[in-house]
């Protein structure tokens, strides 16, 4: 069900069996027939971890939506809520617990099953609403594997409580998943690092490290460096469109835990031409893609510029073609049983290239048109340093049409980011022009949250110009079909936050750019963890990352706190897949983001665009 997750250097399926294997324990904890009850953002992440039929062979007969109300009928021995320590979670859960046992002559047990901890203003809650005889218990989910190379916490809203609540549980929960890691894959000897959260994480890690030590199982060390990244230090990137075809694909229709929605009517298919293996129904709506490297072509074209995307398709179509052709030829019936033993993998690789030429014109479809070009076209600009200290005139136009607020302020905070923060009087323009397009409200709702976050401000010293000399971050003769650097991503544009992997995977490390380093926020850490004798691996080195040649390949877990993006993600195994690399890249990340996603996350909805009934 999940091989994918297991043809890494590292195993990462591991993580995920230790994730099911607690999982099953919360479960079995639950006497009798089971329900569950699901917070709604927590079945995508559940999905990657436990099939529906491995909860039925551990009792559980029903699973609803958590939902106002009664829930619906059912005649089991347990009600199970599993769900993120909410408030006004909490008082849905009160609302169909009183409205079960209303009436009821055989009482029924509950339990609330806290992702990943429960807090003492849900317990309290609970207590105080008359529901007091609810078990309460937590499963500490953390990071999800969506490749043998990506994992994710999945916590929507970690950029905003790390940068603009200073909230510091986001820590603790990334201290948690690198403490299992380490226990289930050695002690990582060499930190890097950069940013506040960086020096914090580090700090509650190294406080912690003695429950590994003293383990009785210690394992030697299967990776050999973490590299902590604050978002905040590379804020630019996530904004700039991706030009991959994973990252296209998560601007244009959003990924969700490895899979996409899109529109159904370009995978409609004859059935007199349908091929592949047989396909589950789905209900009238949005087509529902799986996305991740157990389909061959997608694994070989997720991380490719989608200018490269088109030559690939074309010769798979072609190979397709001359495999189908070869029963034609078979003369005898020992060849005919061999065309019909690979008969199915040929379907198979059918049906994949029809879905992602499909997806292919979908996002042609949006690239082509004039909006995008020239959105991409005023980003490149901005990156190369030309008329960011003025008045955009791209800008004005898309607030005179009223283009999607998101949009607008997605380019501005580019504009803003490149040129170090706008002077007083552009700021003061664009914010006048906003607020009387967009409404007044927006000054509390979205400006001061993205001044609070450093995305939109006055400004401050220009560092941006040295950042960009300094790391190459403005690619001139980029390639995307034949890539020689990780500018292909961007079409142009290295992200500074690959740029500083890059320099951490060198012999001397980050030795050498202590100056720039000192340009961006937070502390810099360059940490030694000790390791018990014997226990160091072949080859590691706690000075630095040796050159290839001197040992095995090394392996560097990349962290992201605050978010990470697919096209950060591809230019990473890029650099893992070039000859001589001294590194492999595991990736780890808070939440997979956009440019989107991130600015919806800072900015406060309106009180009718709110889903939550409660606010």
């Amino acid at each position: 069900m999940a091989a994918h997750l297991t043809g890494g250097r590292v195993n990462i399926g591991l993580l995920r069996e230790a994730a099911r294997r607690e999982l099953l324990s919360c479960l079995d904890e639950c006497e009798g027939s089971k329900a569950l009850v699901w917070d709604d953002e927590l079945t995508g992440p559940f999905g990657l971890i436990a099939e529906y039929s491995l909860l039925k062979e551990h009792e559980v007969d029903a699973m609803f939506a958590l939902a106002p109300g009664r829930l619906p009928k059912n005649s089991v021995q347990h009600i199970v809520f599993i769900t993120r320590a909410k408030v006004s979670h909490m008082e849905i859960i009160v609302d169909n617990v009183l409205a079960e046992e209303k009436g009821q002559t055989n009482k029924k047990d509950y339990t609330v099953l806290f992702v990943p901890r429960k807090t003492l203003l849900c317990e309290n809650y609970l207590t105080q609403s008359g529901v007091g005889f609810i078990a309460m218990r937590e499963y500490h989910l953390d990071l999800i594997p969506f490749e043998n190379d990506l994992l994710s916490l999945e916590m929507e809203s970690a950029f905003k409580e790390c940068y603009l609540e200073k909230d510091a549980s986001v820590l603790y929960h990334v201290t948690n998943s690198l403490m299992k890691i380490q226990a289930l894959y050695g002690i990582i000897p060499k930190i890097y690092g950069k940013g506040e959260l960086a020096k914090g994480t580090v700090d509650m890690m190294l406080r912690k490290r003695g429950e590994v030590l003293n383990s009785k199982y210690q394992i030697s060390s299967q990776i050999d460096c973490l590299l902590l990244i604050d978002r905040n230090i590379d804020l630019l990137t996530p904004l700039c469109t991706q030009l991959t075809y994973e990252g296209l694909i998560d601007e244009i229709y959003g990924i969700q835990n490895t899979t996409a929605k899109f529109p159904p009517e370009k995978f409609q298919v004859p059935d007199d031409k349908k091929t592949g293996p047989p396909q589950p129904a789905q209900a009238p709506g949005p087509k529902k893609i799986l996305l991740n490297s157990a389909d061959q072509l997608y694994n070989e074209i997720r991380d490719s510029n989608f200018l490269a995307v088109g030559p690939v398709l074309s010769r798979k179509a072609k190979k397709i073609s001359a495999a189908f052709e070869e029963h034609k030829g078979a003369k005898t019936v020992s060849e005919m049983k061999q065309f019909v033993h690979k008969l199915p993998h040929i379907q198979a690789a059918k049906y994949s290239l029809a879905t992602h030429t499909s997806i292919a014109e979908l996002i042609k479809d949006h690239t082509d048109t004039e909006s995008f070009r020239e959105n991409l076209q005023v980003q490149h600009e901005f990156i190369s340093g030309i008329d960011t200290d003025k008045v955009s005139p791209y800008i004005e136009k898309l607030i005179a049409v009223k283009e999607p607020l998101v949009k607008v302020l997605r380019i501005l905070c580019i504009q803003c980011l490149t040129n170090n923060g706008f002077k007083p009087k552009v700021l003061e323009y664009y914010m006048r022009e906003i607020i009387q397009t967009y409404g007044t409200d927006l000054f509390y709702r979205a400006i001061t949250p993205l001044d609070a976050a450093g995305l939109l401000k006055a400004t401050t010293a220009r560092y941006f110009p040295t950042l960009r000399k300094s790391f190459h971050l403005d690619v001139r003769d980029v390639q995307e079909q034949h890539p020689r650097d990780i500018s292909y991503t961007y079409s142009g544009y290295a992200p500074l936050s690959i740029r500083l992997a890059q320099h951490a995977a060198r012999p001397s490390g980050w030795r050498g750019i202590e100056e720039v380093l000192k340009l961006l926020p937070g502390p810099t850490i360059d940490e030694i963890q000790h390791l018990p004798r014997g226990l160091h691996k072949r080859g590691s080195s706690l000075s630095g990352n040796s050159e290839s040649g001197d040992g095995p390949q090394k392996v560097t877990l990349v962290y992201f706190i605050g978010g990470c993006t697919y096209a950060e993600v591809a230019a990473l195994r890029f650099l893992s897949q070039q000859d001589n690399a001294p590194t492999d890249y595991i990736i780890a990340t808070t939440k997979m983001i956009n440019g989107n996603t991130l600015l919806e996350s800072i900015i406060e909805p309106k009180p009718e665009e709110s889903s939550n009934p409660f606010m």
